[in-house]
């Protein structure tokens, strides 16, 4: 069953959205060679409860860190651990809070340091694909157009890996909802898009291969092929004319365009 927000609903999920966002602005602040990922993850959990908010991921199905942080070739659901990050290492954090009832949850990839020409192009393909999806998420459209957008962009002029297995979701009172949102389809198929419906949207694209793998711990999400992945994610409520992104990106490339350990393009 698909939800569809009310204007006050769709406010209070701005606030969560937002929250996130800035939580990973905070982290934006850190990240530099030499940090590991468990005080990442542990700095993450102190700030949203100090903004009076709960960290959806934890102990959801048995989950048990504050965030997912994924390095080079994991895909999704990395564990945070004791192991340093180093130069030339991607970086993707991905933050679910839970506020006034209600989630958000994205999703960001960061470079420390220079990690070469070719991986920074696939972030730079992927966040465009990320956006090249959104522009879709308007009332009358289908979830096919959101996915199609994104495969064309990634896959058919990129020649990047699509990731099958693991897709966006709607959000709401609950972290996952329906509808699913692949990153990969056909033009005009899938559930028609209306008016308050609040998607997460996310490509995760991998440099070779789409195929994955997860290891013995249940979570952890990589390539087959050993190459880079990169994850980017928005929360965004359709409308009418124009997607509503409630998430904001903008004060997170502020801070990492203020730490010197991290590269952009």
């Amino acid at each position: 069953m698909i939800h569809y927000k009310t204007e006050p609903e769709i406010e209070l999920m701005r606030q969560s959205a937002l929250l996130v966002s800035s939580t990973l602005a905070e982290i934006a602040g850190m990240l530099k060679p030499g940090i590991d990922t468990i005080s990442v993850d542990k700095r993450i959990g102190e700030y949203i409860r100090d903004n009076g908010a709960i960290p959806s991921f934890l102990n959801y199905k048995g989950y048990r860190f504050n965030s997912c942080i994924s390095v080079n070739d994991v895909v999704v659901h990395g564990f945070p651990n004791e192991k340093e990050l180093k130069e030339g290492d991607i970086v993707t954090i991905d933050i679910g809070v839970i506020k006034n009832q209600y989630h958000g949850d994205h999703a960001y990839t960061f470079a420390i340091g220079n990690p070469g020409a070719e991986v920074m192009q696939l972030i730079n393909v992927t966040k465009a694909a990320l956006y090249k999806g959104i522009e879709k998420a308007v009332s009358g459209n289908r979830i096919g157009d959101i996915a199609f957008a994104i495969q064309e962009h990634t896959e058919k002029k990129n020649g990047y890996g699509v990731v099958r297995e693991l897709v966006g979701h709607g959000i709401g009172r609950s972290l996952h909802e329906e509808p699913n949102v692949p990153n990969y389809g056909k033009k005009g198929s899938g559930p028609k898009l209306k008016e308050g419906l609040v998607l997460a949207i996310e490509p995760m694209i991998n440099m070779g291969t789409r195929e994955v793998y997860t290891e013995d711990d249940g979570w952890t999400v990589r390539t087959k092929d050993g190459k880079p992945s990169v994850h980017f994610e928005h929360d965004v409520c359709v409308r009418k004319n124009k997607a509503d992104i409630l998430s904001d990106y903008g004060i997170i490339e502020k801070a990492e365009g203020a730490n010197p350990h991290l590269f952009t393009a």
